[in-house]
C-alpha cells in the first residue's frame, strides 16, 4: 500500500496563492506526513491549442488519482469576484467520476485564498471552495482562535481558512501571522487526517 500522503492542491496566477500552499504543505510535514504539492492548468474562453499533460515549468498538474487516494486536501485559488479561480472551478467540475465512487468521502480538507484588496471576498472565495468539497462527502478543518496568529493577523487569516493580502500589484510579502497560520493549517489538517486513517 502506497504511503498515505496529504494534497496540497492550488491554482495561483502571480505566485501569492502558491506561497501559501508550500506554507501549508511545511505544516504537513512537520508531522511527518508526506505530502504532494499540485497545480491545475489555466483555462480560457478560447482555447486554441492542447495544454501539455506535464507543464513545462513548476508543479506538476493534478490528477484524479492524486485527489481521489490523497488522506486529506488542502485547495486553494486566488480571488476572482469573491470566488474561485475558472482554473480550479473547472477542474472540479470534471471530478464527477470521483464523486460517484466516494473517494473523498469522510476526508478532511481545508481551503485558502489570496486577495489584491483586504476586502476583496476572501470569506466568500473559501466558502465557494468548501462547497464542491461537502458534495464530496469531505469534512471541512478551519483555524480555530486558539491559534494566537489568528487574533493578531491584521492582513490575512479567518477561521474559515488562511488568507493573504497580497496588494492591488501583488508585491506584498506574506506577513508572519499569515505564514504562521498556513503551517498551522497545514498541521491541522495532517494530525486529523492522521487520526482518521
Amino acid at each position: 500500500m502506497a504511503e498515505p500522503y496529504i494534497l496540497v492542491l492550488y491554482q495561483s496566477n502571480y505566485g501569492t496563492t502558491k506561497q501559501l500552499a508550500y506554507q501549508i504543505a511545511q505544516g504537513v510535514t512537520q508531522t511527518g506526513m508526506a505530502v504532494k504539492i499540485r497545480t491545475v492548468p489555466s483555462v480560457a474562453a478560447e482555447t486554441t491549442e492542447i495544454k501539455p499533460a506535464i507543464p513545462e515549468e513548476g508543479d506538476l498538474y493534478c490528477s484524479a488519482d492524486d485527489l481521489k487516494d490523497c488522506v486529506g486536501l488542502a485547495m486553494g485559488s486566488p480571488t476572482y469576484f469573491g470566488n474561485m479561480s475558472a482554473s480550479l472551478k473547472y477542474f472540479l467540475d470534471n471530478t464527477v467520476t470521483v464523486w460517484m465512487a466516494g473517494n473523498l468521502q469522510n476526508k478532511p480538507a481545508c481551503v485558502f485564498t489570496s486577495t489584491g484588496s483586504m476586502h476583496g471576498g476572501q470569506e466568500t472565495t473559501l466558502m465557494s471552495m468548501m462547497l464542491p468539497l461537502l458534495h464530496h462527502g469531505m469534512m471541512m478543518i478551519g483555524l480555530p482562535y486558539s491559534e494566537p496568529a489568528l487574533n493578531r493577523t491584521n492582513r490575512g487569516g479567518t477561521p474559515y481558512g488562511v488568507t493573504h493580502v497580497s496588494g492591488a500589484t501583488h508585491d506584498h510579502p506574506m506577513s508572519e501571522d499569515e505564514k504562521l497560520l498556513a503551517v498551522a493549517q497545514g498541521k491541522r489538517l495532517a494530525e486529523v487526517a492522521k487520526k482518521l486513517l
